[in-house]
């Protein structure tokens, strides 16, 4: 698939991010979970990408921020990433 990777920011009992996650696992893009609960710094991150909101799912790939994407939206930010 793609050697870009997603790094995908979530939290424990976020259903937008249950939905999210389901086809981004089966995808086989490489992606990278991101507890904002757990990891330090992670929270910070997202609120600089999201309007100083917590708002999750949120997903970076590479330079491009996407706040609560669809999964056609992350194929698409990937697809741009690797075209670039």
């Amino acid at each position: 698939m793609s050697d870009v990777e997603v790094e995908f920011y979530w939290r424990p009992g976020c259903g937008f991010c249950s939905a999210l996650r389901r086809p981004l696992m089966a995808s086989g893009l490489p992606v990278r979970e991101i507890n904002i609960w757990e990891e330090p710094g992670a929270a910070e991150r997202v609120r600089e990408v999201a309007n100083g909101n917590e708002t999750v799912p949120t997903v970076v790939v590479g330079s491009t921020a996407l706040v609560n994407p669809t999964f056609d939206e992350v194929k698409a930010a990937v697809a741009a990433e690797t075209a670039a």
